[in-house]
């Protein structure tokens, strides 16, 4: 997910400044873990940044709590003060964003000038949700006269919102803020592979608010499933994978939560033969994510390119591609990280080999970088498979990783059924300058945000999220505002 910030001057090389703080935050306190503790790593060098709290299902209540009691207060704050506060706390992730962004490229493993601009859209979404504050509306109907009948919207209560580990400052800080604009309380679950830029935007913005307005716990899975489960949040959201989105629905069901989903993806970049070619070859490597190693819901790691320019865009493809190497991620110059993890790296590995057996055949990249300052890390060089079919397993299953699929097609409604086969349909991106084949595109994939002549990029204010088992609900939007309020109507007889 990258915004159109703008991106401020940063030194070549910034050291990490760790949090003071490793515990959980709730009540407006620092609270010890029942829990206990467990080590966060550095991906790029696979050493200890230290230990973080793990919650227990004894700390989910006791913040749950504090939260509910929060909510209490704040839902009667009015609009307007809300919103001053909400400004403030943008204000502090702009001016700290330097020091955000470099704690996250040494936990979550992706460069640190792309972390930059996590930081900038963070604090954009504070101040857009802070300014909507007034459109939370409801209506008036007409009944005649001796009778007013009008609806409301109100905030649910206590809302917990579970994030992914490859933004996790901006998951954290950004999906916070319209919850509360519209008058909730939140607990923040930061990714467990990286909570670090967590724990630091707390010291820095607490204070701001009320106590136990904004809450983060660290957990993993009995503290994240309590939270899912407690009776006291009627509310939950996910950014994750599908298998983590279908548990938590089925976890939600039980006390039928309102439950929003934002999932997986197996994107479809597709390339007509009438393309701007330099183009589409450049925005098919930038719609992959290969700066976030391709750990992008949105990526598209499936490209399809007609046969009568198959190889001229192959070409103008790999040459892209050679322009994403991995590197330390702490360094400005680096345009590729690393791995969040052993295992997501060892799984990404293992899909390579599962590429090679099917038959695809690999036209660059597929192992480990030789670089011996990178041996300690988590790191995968940008692969790209030619003669894919969509039978195999690497045009089907979500890889989460920088692996791309490239297939040739001919037929174009052929080519339709084999995009909309995945089970995924978050996004999807189409090059050719012909006005009719770009409405027509975007009409048949079946995909809930599509990109004509362009990847990659999020618009705030416009409304992002899937179609099928990428998700339920979309963000980044007024529509996101909403999905944090019910409805309530109010019959007056005069």
């Amino acid at each position: 997910m990258n915004q159109p910030v703008e991106l401020p001057q940063v030194r070549a090389r910034i050291e990490p400044i760790l949090p003071k703080h490793r515990d959980l935050y709730y009540d407006g306190k620092w609270q010890k873990p029942r829990g206990g503790y467990q080590d966060t790593l550095n991906p790029a060098t696979g050493e200890s940044l230290g230990a973080c709290a793990e919650a227990n299902a004894q700390d989910v209540d006791a913040a749950v709590q504090a939260a509910h009691c929060a909510f209490k207060a704040w839902r009667r704050v009015k609009p307007l003060e809300r919103a001053a506060l909400m400004k403030k706390v943008a204000a502090v992730l702009r001016a700290n964003a330097e020091e955000l962004a470099m704690l996250d490229a040494a936990n979550c493993g992706n460069p640190a000038r792309e972390m930059m601009r996590d930081a900038g859209t963070a604090a954009a979404q504070w101040d857009f949700f802070a300014g909507l504050v007034t459109e939370l509306k409801g209506d008036t109907i007409p009944m005649g006269e001796d009778v007013v009948n009008l609806s409301v919207r109100e905030p649910f209560g206590v809302c917990a919102r579970i994030v992914a580990y490859n933004h996790p400052l901006m998951f954290t800080a950004a999906k916070a803020a319209p919850a509360i604009a519209a008058g909730n309380s939140v607990i923040m679950k930061p990714p467990y592979q990286a909570p670090l830029s967590a724990y630091r935007f707390m010291e820095l913005t607490e204070g701001i608010l009320p106590p136990g307005v904004l809450n983060i716990l660290t957990c993993g899975k009995e503290g994240s499933e309590a939270l899912v489960t407690h009776p006291q949040v009627p509310r939950v959201s996910l950014i994750g994978s599908v298998p983590t989105g279908r548990a938590v629905a089925r976890a939600a069901a039980d006390r039928l939560k309102h439950v929003s989903l934002e999932l997986g993806g197996k994107n479809a970049c597709i390339i007509f033969p009438d393309a701007d070619l330099e183009k589409a070859a450049r925005g098919a490597v930038g719609g992959m994510n290969f700066s976030w190693c391709g750990q992008s819901c949105g990526s598209t790691s499936r490209l399809f390119i007609h046969e009568s320019v198959y190889d001229r865009v192959l070409d103008g493809v790999l040459k892209h591609v050679g322009n994403h190497k991995p590197g330390i991620p702490t360094e400005m110059d680096t345009t590729m990280g690393a791995i969040v993890s052993r295992a997501q790296m060892e799984k990404i590995l293992s899909y390579i080999e599962i590429g090679k057996k099917e038959g695809a055949a690999l036209a660059c990249g597929g192992k480990r970088p030789d670089d011996p300052k990178l041996a300690g890390g988590f790191f995968v060089e940008p692969t790209v498979f030619t003669g894919v079919t969509q039978k195999m397993r690497i045009a089907n299953e979500e890889i989460f990783g920088p692996v791309l699929s490239v297939l040739k097609w001919k037929n174009e409604e052929e080519m339709f059924e084999q995009v909309n086969a995945v089970e995924h349909g978050l996004t999807g991106s189409v090059w050719t300058t012909s006005l009719a084949t770009a409405h027509r595109a975007a009409g048949r994939i079946e995909s809930g945000f599509i990109w004509v002549n362009g990847a990659g990029p999020h618009f705030l204010g416009v409304s992002f999220g899937g179609y099928k088992q990428s998700g339920i609900g979309r963000e980044e939007s007024y529509d996101e505002l909403l999905s944090f309020t019910q409805s309530k109507n109010i019959h007056i007889t005069l």
